[in-house]
């Protein structure tokens, strides 16, 4: 820990660069040995990608991929896996001034998601406050990473609460819906579609309505499973949902009726306004 602490302090000097974060697993402490370290490059542009490369080289002994800024999509923006003497560190950037602006509009009840390579619920906006919320500060050389930290740390937003559980009560039943027109011509292509997308709404209601931070798919149907709101079983049942999607009109009516209960019992248990 004591190098990746080094290498951040080292980023924080890059130009562009504002502060550097620990994040994912590390951040969290639940982390396997073998896992990396995702250092979130928190910058505002112009970002000096070509001191990111001379960095990188040094580090690792040899030429490394750093993209530029967008090089990984919308959402990840880009960054660069590195080897540094065994140890997996991957750098990722975070625009600074749009890790505000979504914490603004998180306190509005307003998120946005958006399509990205790696993410096959999409990305949730309100995942760049929640990064800043879990994650541990190891280079903010003039406090203001730490500063929105302390903000997002003091409460969830209700607004942002409100929102996404109101956004499953309407989705998820229609959705529910329009996957049983897929039954008649036997796709369950489209409908194993359907119930990933009802799983994930209800994922981040329980989450919204426990005020807890969903980053990404990963780990996020067991996590949701232990909420307070969630109904029992619900991991097993979310899951099991997947296991026999064959294309008889039957079995997919079936999987329909069983998520169709799912949905129901975490609904149920969420309210727009929990004490």
């Amino acid at each position: 820990m004591d190098q990746v602490t080094k290498i951040a302090n080292r980023l924080a000097d890059v130009g562009g660069v504002v502060a550097v974060c620990l994040g994912g697993s590390r951040a969290r402490g639940t982390h396997e040995p073998d896992s990396d370290f995702d250092l979130g490059l928190y910058y505002r542009p112009p970002l000096d990608t070509a001191a990111l490369r001379l960095l990188a080289t040094e580090l690792t002994g040899a030429a490394v991929e750093v993209t530029e800024p967008g090089g990984w999509g919308p959402w990840v923006d880009g960054g660069g896996w590195l080897t540094v003497e065994g140890v997996h560190i991957d750098w990722i950037y975070r625009d600074l001034d749009r890790v505000h602006r979504i914490w603004q509009q998180c306190q509005a009840g307003r998120f946005e998601t958006g399509a990205q390579a790696g993410h096959p619920l999409g990305v949730y906006s309100h995942a760049y406050a929640g990064e800043v919320a879990l994650g541990r500060v190891l280079a903010d050389p003039t406090g203001e990473l730490a500063a929105l930290q302390a903000q997002i740390r003091t409460s969830y937003p209700q607004p942002l609460r409100e929102s996404l559980v109101a956004n499953a009560r309407w989705e998820v039943p229609f959705t529910l819906s329009i996957a049983r027109k897929g039954v008649a011509r036997g796709d369950a292509f489209y409908i194993g579609g359907c119930l990933f997308r009802v799983v994930g709404l209800l994922v981040h209601a329980l989450h919204a309505q426990a005020g807890c931070w969903v980053l990404n798919e990963k780990g996020a149907v067991q996590a949701a499973g232990q909420l307070p709101a969630s109904p029992a079983h619900f991991s097993a049942r979310a899951h099991a949902l997947f296991g026999a999607l064959s294309g008889t009109p039957d079995e997919l009516t079936k999987a329909i009726d069983e998520a169709d209960r799912l949905a129901a019992d975490v609904l149920d248990n969420l309210s727009p306004s929990p004490g």
